[in-house]
């Protein structure tokens, strides 16, 4: 078994603050997976919802973007399909590069509030969140 650096785990607890859905220009890459929970979660087909909330980018699909870079499912209260979330938003922050080293963790942690608080992740914790197998509820 590979050792890495955060062997002891990393702590992380979701502030619920929004910073990691909008204010940078990006990508929200959906699986079809993620296309038919988040149809179904707003009782739409998945052709409504692709051409409602999506972009083809190339031959991926992204979630929209409104004007200021936020998510199309960001509002004021919070995320509008959190129950339905795509994977890349579940497994924030254990992302492979945010992850990769010691001081990319630390830049994370910059940004959100949630990195360094509540409880800590195993390794193997984390991995089952990369692969879909959990989420950082």
């Amino acid at each position: 078994m590979e050792r890495v650096w955060y062997a002891r785990g990393l702590r992380f607890q979701c502030a619920r603050c929004g910073g990691c859905c909008g204010g940078a220009p990006g990508y929200v890459w959906l699986t079809p997976g993620d296309i038919g929970g988040m149809s179904r979660f707003l009782k739409l087909t998945e052709q409504e919802f692709l051409q409602r909330y999506c972009r083809r980018v190339l031959t991926r699909v992204s979630l929209c973007e409104h004007a200021n870079y936020d998510c199309v499912f960001f509002t004021p209260a919070g995320c509008r399909v959190y129950p339905a979330r795509p994977h890349q938003c579940r497994s924030f922050p254990f992302w492979p590069d945010n992850v990769a080293t010691p001081a990319a963790w630390e830049d994370v942690g910059r940004r959100c509030p949630g990195v360094g608080r509540g409880r800590v992740y195993s390794p193997s914790e984390m991995r089952a969140i990369q692969q879909g197998k959990r989420s950082t509820d």
